[in-house]
């Protein structure tokens, strides 16, 4: 049971230059929803410093107010705090003016005049939705616990990671939401195939339409995208459906959406918010009845902190959001990975699978894989293409690990220099113990593999061989 003064947890922002009514509405929503916890402001000009320094679970906007108006208040919370709704409660009662302020962003619109009762319904209503989104993502986090999942949907995907098998669970959770879903993680960690996995989840009868929009200008994008009627420019001498009117009700996956020019990104926004898009020279609107998956390799937080991504977007893309982790995170896959690749690639090159030597499931384990999968992939390939029979050679891996120094016991690790790597206490150990505990160390790493150790060192075999029997 809530007590005074914390429902709901986050505060309620009224705006409004009307203290009377002010004081009317905080009285209604006490009485008749338990709702206390309520800020007032009867300034529109504080509203934004107000914004930056609290958290609000709901806004209560009027849009006739002196100094800056409701709508522009409606626009700068809708650009930069999507995330928390608004609620406009005017003293105008225009169909137009609710319809603008709706896809301004507004959740809901009421006049002053309306029934409180009314009102107070809408405002609880919003509250709840916010907490259900609460719910849904922690329900999320619960997911990604669960056991393994064995679905035909995720026969592409080579793994036995639980943390790949705890994605799979909330990716059944959300195949079926109309909302668009964001696929992040490294290049190389397979969110192509993450992509797929939920068209064959929706609705695999259908069509799948993918595009890489990485490069495109915007006129290309919106060319591709939503297509043209004959004339829209000088060359386009016929109409041409856009990829949207192609996946039809199916599934259009954009990939690399971290690199859309600004233009796009207020295009693909639209999309998104109206459901409904213009093919390039028409005055007819076209709904959008694909589903919407995304992804990018590239961290959109930081971007948008840049300003190089809108944070309207990135709000609104993350509805459902899946980061893929990388190799380095899920070595318990190199096995089944390092079997299926190298069948594969046998079966590419035309020869027989070759046998395996026992270290070399170890060496990998020692590598940091940048590239991810993909890399992986690659210098299976080039093995294999280099093999003439018997047990497969190391020499190709040895030179592709020794290309990337990487042999670390992380990612961020093995991009510092050494210096940056050692921590010096006040009692320095002597070069005898400093070197006793440093091939101690690259042994447990190497899991007593010598020559992958002395790789690790910098030292040749023979050299390892001989401090060790020292």
């Amino acid at each position: 049971m809530q007590t005074e003064n914390n429902y709901p947890e986050q505060p309620i922002l009224m705006v409004d230059d009307q203290p009377a009514w002010l004081r009317s509405m905080v009285m209604s929503l006490k009485v008749s929803a338990g709702i206390t916890n309520i800020h007032k402001c009867s300034d529109s000009r504080e509203v934004e410093s107000l914004l930056e320094t609290n958290k609000y679970s709901l806004i209560l906007l009027d849009l006739t107010m002196p100094h800056i108006s409701g709508e522009t208040l409606l626009t700068l919370i809708s650009e930069k705090h999507p995330e928390v709704p608004v609620i406009v409660i005017s003293g105008v009662n225009q169909i137009e003016t609710a319809i603008r302020c709706v896809k301004l962003g507004a959740e809901d619109f009421f006049v002053k005049t309306d029934d409180r009762e009314r009102v107070v319904s809408g405002i609880s209503r919003t509250l709840k939705k916010n907490q259900l989104q609460q719910e849904n993502s922690q329900l999320s986090d619960r997911l990604l616990h669960q056991s393994k999942i064995y679905d035909p949907a995720f026969s592409k995907i080579i793994t036995s990671s639980m943390k790949m098998h705890g994605i799979f669970s909330y990716l059944i959770a959300i195949a079926n939401s109309p909302e668009p879903i964001l696929i992040t993680g490294e290049s190389g960690t397979g969110k192509e195939l993450v992509a797929q996995a939920l068209h064959q989840l929706r609705c695999p009868e259908k069509p799948w339409v993918a595009i890489n929009v990485a490069g495109l200008d915007d006129m290309v994008f919106s060319d591709t995208l939503f297509g043209h009627v004959k004339g829209a420019y000088t060359g386009a001498e016929q109409q041409r459906k856009g990829m949207i009117e192609e996946a039809a009700d199916g599934t259009i996956f954009l990939d690399e959406i971290g690199d859309l020019s600004m233009a796009s990104q207020i295009k693909l926004l639209r999309l998104l918010q109206e459901r409904e898009y213009y093919p390039l020279g028409s005055d007819q609107p076209r709904m959008v009845k694909a589903h919407i998956l995304v992804a990018t390799n590239q961290d959109l937080r930081a971007k948008e902190a840049e300003g190089t991504f809108r944070r309207d977007l990135h709000y609104r893309l993350g509805s459902h959001r899946v980061e893929i982790p990388p190799l380095r995170q899920r070595k318990e896959d190199l096995h089944d990975l390092l079997d299926f690749f190298l069948t594969e690639a046998a079966e590419s090159f035309d020869k027989k699978k070759p046998s395996v030597p026992p270290e070399l499931l170890t060496l990998l384990s020692s590598y940091q894989f940048p590239g991810n999968i993909r890399e992986l992939r690659a210098m299976i390939c080039d093995a294999v293409s280099l093999h003439e029979g018997g047990i497969l050679s190391l020499e190709s891996f040895h030179k592709s690990l020794a290309g990337n120094q990487t042999l670390s016991s992380s990612s961020q690790v093995g991009k510092l220099s050494a210096e940056e790597r050692i921590i010096f206490l006040e009692d320095l150990p002597t070069l005898k113990e400093s070197n006793r505990l440093l091939i101690k160390e690259a042994m447990r790493r190497a899991q007593g593999k010598q020559a992958i150790a002395a790789r690790m060192l910098g030292i040749s075999r023979q050299a390892l061989n001989q401090r060790l029997t020292k």
